[in-house]
């Protein structure tokens, strides 16, 4: 159902960001990320973003083909239980799904859900990360969708998710496609107990290239984070004395265009956020930084080269 108490004609958009601890208890998980979309909704969203792989602890850390077990097919549970619940709020949601596509062949996979329960679309991750902990290629197959953009009463949705969202070519092409709001579920944290001087400059990383993005291209982009620290059974004995899994570090953040942070939650604790996001921005701040009218897209051809050598460049060596 619609809800009552949205002004169609208005530009602003209520994001709500749902930063939670994943358990063992797949259930247990699925019930808690509902209960703070529903706080989100009451406190009037749009739109909410659960964080990557919700339903579970973050299974990369070690290579376990058991794991594939927990799996799933979309449509599947978790969109049957989340698609109902989004209808009956009438609002659209972004949910992070490990799924099984056929045998063998798995994703790591974002369904956007509209305000009437229907899938809108999904974005399949593209960049898939293979690190100490984060053994990505392992389970997931890179994503074949491109980078699309779902249509929702939310306004024009793009997702990315985790390591996509360190790449300046995947945050442009979701904005050339027309997205008002970049959404990215993500799983970061504290591989190692380095110090407190490169954990947080690892984090404020993360939150710079983000505001880049935002800049760069003019939209609002919401970052939707994990937090606690999880270590899975069974986890390879050399990453297991490195620090014992993960530190996931929360901060889920949203920015506007201008690369303002409008709200951010704390490291080390659960939160639901509700941000306010006026897409009026957007038309604004690209008057005053035309960067897409300025692009030079006669002179990028290299950037579908993985790398330029001196042969591709046209350069001389003695």
């Amino acid at each position: 159902m619609a809800r009552e108490d949205r002004n169609e004609s208005s530009e602003i958009r209520r994001v709500g960001l749902v930063q939670m601890r994943c358990e063992p208890d797949p259930d247990r998980n699925l019930g808690h990320a509902q209960d703070a979309v529903a706080d989100a909704a009451r406190r009037g969203a749009d739109v909410v973003c659960l964080p990557e792989l919700f339903r579970r602890p973050y299974l990369c850390q070690s290579e376990d083909p058991s794991r594939f077990d927990w799996a799933e097919s979309i449509p599947g549970p978790s969109t049957e239980a989340l698609s109902k619940q989004v209808s009956d709020l009438g609002i659209s949601l972004v949910a992070s799904l490990f799924e099984r596509r056929a045998a063998g062949l798995y994703h790591n996979t974002a369904v956007v859900l509209n305000a009437r329960g229907e899938i809108a679309g999904r974005y399949r991750k593209m960049h898939i990360p293979d690190d100490p902990l984060y053994y990505e290629k392992f389970y997931f197959t890179p994503g074949d969708l491109g980078f699309p953009v779902h249509s929702t009463e939310a306004g024009s949705l793009g997702v990315l998710i985790c390591w996509d969202q360190w790449f300046p070519e995947a945050a442009r092409s979701i904005a050339l496609a027309g997205a008002d709001i970049l959404l990215i579920p993500t799983a970061i944290g504290w591989q190692f107990d380095e110090n407190p001087a490169i954990d947080e400059a690892q984090r404020d990383a993360w939150r710079t290239i983000q505001r880049g993005h935002a800049i760069a291209n003019g939209l609002f982009v919401v970052a939707v984070n994990r937090v606690g620290h999880e270590t899975l059974e069974g986890a390879a004995d050399a990453d297991a004395v490195l620090n014992g899994g993960i530190r996931f570090f929360g901060s889920s953040f949203v920015v506007d265009p201008f690369g303002r942070i409008l709200a951010e939650a704390p490291e080390d604790e659960e939160a639901v956020l509700v941000v306010e996001c006026d897409l009026g921005l957007i038309e604004r701040v690209r008057r005053d930084w035309p960067f897409f009218r300025d692009r030079r897209v006669d002179a990028y051809d290299g950037l579908s080269e993985r790398f330029l050598d001196d042969r591709e460049t046209g350069s001389e060596t003695d």
